[in-house]
């Protein structure tokens, strides 16, 4: 990340203040991510802070009397490390990940056991020498931790778990407990360092997108190809994707045809033929044949460096219970304390009980009473939850938007290019006095060359068939009636009911029959060959293959689906039929949003999924809107969430993965407050002290990590 001051564009916040971006390192949980905003915020000139632990970055909003440096120093001081704002890095470089077991924590903790070991030793050879001995051991560790608290109280964080760590560690000693304070220490150490190591694999999580792009690309330069970085490629490039390459950029097929794997961006699992004109991106697996494709974003901007950004910014936008921990952690560490005095003081002076006893069980109780396995409950389930919908193509924008899903009772779907593929296909070819082959072929030749959406649904159905298409002499467009032409001697026409009983007259069984097809929502070609009927060609919007079993899923999860489309009411009526939905029809933009309203006025908390252009106002007025496309910058950036890949069953995932997460929060919640909540009592009841409370601590905080990183393998 840049530490360089950045347009507000960049930014979360409005405000025309400028903002600078920094890499944070070391930071493991939100308690850690809260003493760096703290610190942040009491610099001078600083207007907003916001810190994120899954994408290890800082942005301050600030006025001009502050820069980079000023911050970064402020962030080190914690014992936190910043990236040097005066680098001359890319915007977009990352930082070598270091394995666990180099990082700082890592070694740390070490050479404590180490230590701890060697004085475990030293005490049983030389008994005289135990004392000093773990005092040493201690100190190894103790005293970088004393650091830290020392510079979070001093910047405005005097309940961190550092500072209680160190008051518990000093008082064991105190009170005698030599050994058991170094044990302490080291169990913390401990602690940090698998915390460390559950933090990083939830960010290696969205990282590992990164690398689905491929370092190289071959770009066609003069006729011949040169193997160039593939973030040097620019908009318009050709390049040429071998069998077996992944794409190194979005773009658009030129030359070639292929099956291409696009598990990696969408999760779909069978590959998708592609052919000239269509669209591909970066990162998926080019098949069997070689593909010509013309570049149309960089690689700031291509499929996964957009889904990256996305999720990332998603990751620092605080859910209302996340917010809602924030406030009760701000006030149950300093009432922890408190208690943790009141259990050292009141029995001594009212009962006239051991000092030494209940000052030990107070101390336990500061080490028990660290939020941190609380404050981490929520970010870490809701930047487990934003990365595995990332990862099946469903990218939702904030922990608020993930909440909400979960609460969705009914989603009001747009129909063309959201339940139906949003294109037509030949669904019926009934021939009069030759065979299906023959009109596909008479028709075909008609449309050869047309780029209308019907013809070429009609070359596709041919080619499908294996009929061929003669060429056709004096072919030629009727200004939206039909196409007319000769082939092989024969004058043809292909057109609209209408135009062609204008030409000729239809037998009976014609006519029901056409009125049939229109009846199903079916568009009708009819073909004329020399003047009298030769057959019908039938079209329409095909419905999606998981239409059905998505609303089906959707009504699982007590979601009812409607649909509000533009469509002639014929046409959606039939789509609902077969789906078993209600259905509005010939709304205007402003209608669907009227309808959204009027449904939210009646106590449903509705989502809308819709292309993200005409559907605009009834996703802004739904609770949650969600754009369906192929990764445009539409789908990406137009609703509350996206769905990579034209799936309807993406949206009944969307809502169960919103239902996961919130029922992993309840669990972390009650993992982080249960375990306090016993070894607090097993502590007043003297039967746990001070090593079984640093696991209170460090265990949950675990524990609630690695419960939330289940949501990552969950599989839907």
């Amino acid at each position: 990340m840049e530490g360089t001051v950045v347009s507000d564009a960049d930014t979360l916040s409005r405000s025309e203040a400028p903002v600078t971006r920094l890499r944070v390192t070391g930071m493991d949980c939100a308690s850690c991510a809260a003493k760096v905003e703290t610190a942040v915020r009491r610099l001078p000139d600083v207007a907003h802070v916001n810190v994120s632990v899954a994408t290890e970055t800082i942005a301050v909003r600030h006025g001009p009397t502050i820069n980079a440096t000023a911050i970064a120093a402020a962030i080190r001081t914690l014992g936190y490390g910043a990236e040097d704002p005066d680098a001359s890095c890319e915007p977009d470089s990352e930082i070598a990940e270091t394995v666990w077991w180099q990082r700082p924590k890592a070694v740390l903790t070490l050479i404590c056991v180490t230590a701890t070991a060697a004085a475990y030793a030293l005490g049983q050879i030389a008994p005289a020498t135990e004392r000093w001995a773990f005092l040493a051991a201690m100190s190894v560790g103790l005293v970088p931790i004393a650091r830290r608290a020392f510079f979070a109280a001093r910047n405005g964080s005097p309940f961190s778990i550092e500072g209680l760590m160190t008051v518990a560690a000093v008082g064991a000693v105190v009170l005698g407990a030599t050994e058991e304070a170094a044990t302490v220490v080291l169990l913390f150490l401990v602690g940090e360092m698998l915390e460390g190591v559950a933090a990083g694999r939830a960010r290696a999580s969205i990282r590992g997108l990164k690398s689905l792009v491929p370092d190289m690309a071959l770009l066609e330069l003069g006729g011949t190809t040169e193997q160039v970085p593939a973030d040097t490629l620019r908009v318009g490039a050709i390049v040429l994707v071998r069998p077996g390459d992944r794409l190194p950029a979005d773009g658009t097929v030129i030359e070639g045809e292929s099956t291409v794997d696009e598990a990696p961006i969408t999760g779909e699992s069978v590959p998708n033929r592609k052919f000239p004109g269509e669209a591909v991106f970066a990162g998926t697996i080019n098949g069997e044949g070689a593909l010509r494709v013309r570049v149309v974003s960089t690689a700031r901007d291509n499929t996964i460096a957009r889904v990256v950004r996305l999720v990332e910014e998603a990751q620092e936008a605080k859910a209302p219970s996340e917010r809602m921990i924030d406030r009760f952690a701000r006030v149950y560490t300093p009432g922890v304390v408190a208690v943790a005095a009141l259990v050292a003081a009141v029995p001594p002076l009212l009962l006239g009980a051991s000092w030494s006893e209940w000052v030990y069980k107070g101390l336990a109780i500061l080490l028990i009473g660290c939020p941190c396995a609380l404050v981490i409950s929520t970010p870490a389930a809701i930047a487990a939850g934003l990365s595995a919908g990332a990862r099946r193509g469903l990218l939702i924008k904030g922990g608020a938007v993930l909440e909400r899903l979960a609460a969705v009772t009914m989603v009001a779907f747009d129909k063309t290019g959201t339940l139906t593929e949003g294109r037509p296909v030949v669904t019926d070819v009934v021939p009069y006095g030759r065979s299906e082959r023959d009109v596909l072929s008479l028709a075909a030749a008609l449309e050869s060359g047309s780029s209308h959406p019907l013809a070429r649904a009609v070359l596709a159905k041919a080619a499908e068939a294996g009929a061929p298409v003669p060429p056709a002499a004096e072919a030629s467009a009727l200004g939206g009636r039909g196409v007319a032409g000769r082939v092989g001697g024969a004058d043809l026409f292909l057109g609209s009911p209408r135009e062609a009983a204008a030409r000729t007259a239809f037998p009976p069984e014609a006519e029901v029959r056409i009125s049939a097809l229109q009846g199903e929502g079916k568009t009708v070609a009819v073909l004329l060959v020399n003047g009298a009927p030769g057959g019908l060609l039938a079209m329409r919007d095909e419905l999606r293959s998981d239409a059905r079993s998505g609303i089906d899923r959707l009504a699982e999860f007590g979601a009812r689906a409607v649909m509000l489309t533009g469509d002639n009411a014929r046409t959606a009526q039939a789509v609902a039929k077969v789906l078993g939905i209600k259905a509005w029809a010939e709304l205007l933009p402003e209608d669907k949003q009227r309808i959204v309203r009027e449904r939210q006025a009646a106590g449903a908390i509705v989502a809308k999924v819709g292309d993200g252009i005409n559907d605009a106002p009834a996703l802004a007025a739904a609770d949650v809107g969600i754009a369906m496309g192929g990764g445009t910058d539409v789908a990406l950036e137009t609703a509350d969430a996206a769905i990579l890949h034209g799936r309807v069953a993406d949206v009944a995932r969307m809502v169960s993965l919103s239902r996961r997460t919130l029922a992993n929060i309840r669990a972390n919640i009650a993992i982080a407050l249960g375990l306090k909540l016993v070894f607090l009592i097993t502590t007043i009841a003297g039967i746990t002290g001070l090593w079984p409370a640093i696991l209170a601590d460090t265990g949950a905080t675990v524990l609630v990590t690695a419960n939330a990183l289940r949501l990552l393998q969950t599989q839907d």
